[in-house]
């Protein structure tokens, strides 16, 4: 590959750019989709159960135990698999755990009783695991610390997209196929794509024999004077991946952050409608509506911090990420003095809500990878997401334990308290930013 060393940065022909440009674009395209497609095969269950519980008469509580056994692991599985993917291929991770979901999900097709249920979902869940950490570290290794916010944002938004597509085509699946087809038809589309991403994926630029990200956007000097960027050849051992992303107190920072992001994220994710119906006196079509305008203005809010955090704050996700939670503490407390009845004014506070909540939830995943390194980097963000996920367990049944006992007022003031200690923890960061970035910006 032609290029020349210049002014201590690297120029590269036309040609170079060119290639490069190709696989940055093939690689963010293929990561969405595969992304996507984790999710056509996780919220697929969420609609199967009134048809499921209806035919074998199961109660929700028996239901509610496959649940239960099965999230927890899902936190875990993506610190376990953030440390395997820091020493092995991304593109296989990821192949691998959406291969083996789909195949779970058609186990789960095939089943009648609650203990197959719980084993097949628990082990899904597992496998699903597989999907984050591997995208973490093929952004950090095809985005640089300048763009890697809103890249991040954009992938993000996969969310929605294979969440979007199951909740549209559900209906139409349990209508003319039945319940167990929710877990076949997506299971075979999820086994067809998982292919997709063993031939579309690849690890590093520089397993193409590109040069790295870094000296393509004239980093390189500042890169390959870093600690662990100058020993890119040696191999850390499981302990020493583990310990350079957990000795880093500004993970913690991020992580501890994100246990309360979740709290209040999932509290309206798990219990938005019933919040709306109970406490506002919303109608049921009203609160639909309002849940689709909080993830549809969430979309937006999350391109829209990662583009501030990389164009104005030049790299720092602190600043976006605490102002973003101190404005939805102060949401939240527009919302709890709402009038009952009033469905505009609720409206536009969840809308508020959901463009505010998305940004730190996704630059705090993007500041785990900027505070480690590239040798850590699915680590230090499968770390971030476990924390999120205790979190996401503690809404869950702390909000029910709340409203039961105390009323939804005590669960508006717990979110408006989590929301001020992640701001909190969050500006602990706000002078921080990649060690690529911090000498040069």
């Amino acid at each position: 590959m032609a290029w020349m060393k210049k002014s201590k940065k690297f120029q590269y022909s036309d040609s170079c750019n060119k290639v490069f440009g190709y696989w940055r674009l093939r690689t963010m395209y293929s990561i969405m989709i595969g992304y996507s497609s984790f999710y056509l095969i996780r919220q697929n269950f969420s609609l199967a159960i009134p048809a499921i519980c209806s035919d074998l008469n199961y109660t929700k509580s028996d239901i509610g135990v496959v649940i239960s056994i099965a999230a927890p692991l899902y936190g875990l599985g993506k610190c376990f698999f953030g440390l395997i993917g820091d020493r092995y291929s991304a593109r296989y991770i990821m192949g691998i755990g959406l291969l083996c979901s789909a195949f779970m999900n058609i186990c789960m097709g095939f089943s009648s009783i609650i203990p197959a249920f719980a084993i097949f979902w628990a082990l899904n869940y597992c496998f699903q695991s597989m999907g984050w950490p591997p995208c973490a570290k093929l952004l950090t290794h095809w985005f640089s610390p300048t763009e890697i916010g809103t890249k991040w944002a954009m992938w993000n938004t996969s969310h929605q997209i294979g969440g979007a597509v199951i909740a549209l085509s559900g209906p139409f699946i349990l209508m003319y196929f039945g319940w167990r087809f929710i877990f076949f038809l997506p299971g075979i589309v999820s086994i067809l794509l998982s292919l997709f991403l063993f031939n579309r994926l690849r690890d590093t630029p520089e397993s193409l024999k590109l040069p790295s990200v870094e000296k393509m956007t004239g980093l390189a000097s500042v890169a390959e004077s870093s600690k662990w960027e100058t020993e890119k050849n040696v191999k850390l051992s499981y302990y020493e991946t583990l310990k350079m992303a957990l000795s880093n107190k500004f993970v913690w920072c991020v992580g501890l952050a994100n246990f309360f992001v979740y709290i209040c994220r999932m509290t309206f994710l798990n219990w938005g409608p019933t919040i709306l119906l109970e406490s506002k006196e919303s109608s049921l079509a009203g609160a639909g509506f309002q849940m689709v305008g909080y993830d549809l203005a969430g979309m937006c809010g999350g391109v829209f911090a990662g583009y501030l955090s990389d164009k104005v704050f030049k790299g720092r996700r602190g600043p976006v990420s605490s102002i973003c939670m101190m404005a939805f503490a102060a949401l939240m407390t527009l919302l709890w003095a709402v009038p009952k009845n009033s469905q505009v004014l609720s409206s536009v506070c969840m809308m508020c809500l959901g463009f505010l909540i998305t940004g730190p939830q996704i630059l705090i995943g993007v500041a785990a990878t900027d505070f480690s390194t590239k040798k850590a980097a699915a680590t230090a963000s499968g770390f971030t997401g476990t924390l999120g996920y205790i979190g996401t367990a503690v809404s869950g049944f702390g909000t029910g334990y709340l409203a039961d006992n105390f009323g939804w007022a005590s669960v508006f003031f717990a979110i408006i308290v989590s929301a001020l200690a992640s701001a909190i923890l969050l500006i602990m960061t706000w002078n921080k930013r990649s060690e690529v970035l911090q000498p040069i910006i």
